[in-house]
């Protein structure tokens, strides 16, 4: 599973929802602009201040940034993030 890119394309369907565009969310922010890019096409991770700042911008709760995003603990093996739809 790709995060970067599941993180990033919740992001952009929230920034869409509404209805704000790239810029107005990462004045919202405090964010430069190529950051907020950056992270909705899933090149960058965001740290936890920024996914707080992000979805405080976008008046979500932060959950709303990981829907579709899940980790499978491991037993014998490593644990592994997985998509929440197996």
């Amino acid at each position: 599973m790709n995060i970067g890119g599941q993180f990033g394309a919740n992001l952009k369907r929230q920034r869409k929802l509404a209805a704000m565009s790239q810029e107005e969310v990462a004045v919202r922010a405090s964010m430069h602009l190529t950051t907020v890019s950056l992270i909705e096409r899933g090149i960058r991770l965001p740290r936890a201040d920024s996914i707080a700042r992000l979805a405080g911008a976008l008046e979500v709760h932060a959950g709303k940034l990981f829907e579709g995003i899940a980790w499978e603990p491991g037993d014998v093996r490593y644990g592994h993030f997985k998509s929440e739809e197996n």
